[in-house]
């Protein structure tokens, strides 16, 4: 490995420093206001240089595709960020395949072990929205999930309205043949469905909340 630059180790210390405060890695432009940099090309150049000397990979058509190799806290593991899920009235997803599937994945969260408890092919959703608040989940968190196709009452999950197109997160309940599925705000009320439109896409096994 060649000797890097000050401005590499630099930057590899912001890339190192800010996932460990945010939970995620930084953007190129994060990069450019945190190193004082005087624009994203010196960034990139920088960064080609630092993946092909292998202390990172990275995706350069995403904008949090950066992951540092072999700088991961002990006892943690990197996992990907699928897109986005609503905490609050549904909103519209391509299809399932967008909670099964890292093809799109823009960024990866450092999530604990015992988190993920053991199931490989954990990933993660950010929140959109207020509808669980109550449980402690806000606007802009990532939720942790366990790819799944089943839950049980009271679970909180990624729940597929089949008719709608729509994605949501909520609490589930089995009510008969209906489905009720239920915010974490006092202020919302629950969406019925009937059991047949549902599909249950991955239940939540923890949360990484965000700091502001």
């Amino acid at each position: 490995m060649k000797t890097l630059t000050a401005r590499q180790k630099q930057i590899l210390d912001f890339i190192d420093g800010f996932g460990r405060e945010h939970g995620y890695a930084p953007s190129i432009r994060d990069i450019v206001k945190g190193c004082s940099i005087s624009s994203t090309s010196v960034v990139d150049y920088n960064l080609r240089i630092l993946e092909r000397e292998g202390l990172l990979r990275r995706d350069a058509e995403v904008s949090r595709g950066i992951v540092r190799i072999g700088a991961l806290k002990s006892g943690y593991r990197a996992v990907p960020v699928l897109g986005q899920i609503a905490a609050g009235l549904p909103i519209p997803v391509p299809s399932p395949d967008t909670w099964s599937s890292a093809a799109d994945t823009s960024e990866m969260v450092e999530v604990p072990n015992e988190m993920a408890r053991g199931t490989e092919d954990v990933f993660a959703l950010r929140v959109k929205g207020t509808s669980m608040i109550d449980a402690l989940i806000n606007d802009g968190d990532i939720v942790v999930m366990r790819p799944t196709d089943s839950a049980g009452n009271g679970d909180m999950v990624a729940a597929w309205l089949k008719q709608e197109q729509e994605v949501t997160l909520k609490k589930i309940f089995f009510e008969g043949d209906l489905v009720r599925l239920q915010p974490m705000n006092s202020t919302m009320q629950p969406i019925y469905t009937h059991a047949s439109n549902v599909e249950v896409q991955g239940r939540v096994l923890g949360v990484i909340r965000q700091m502001d």
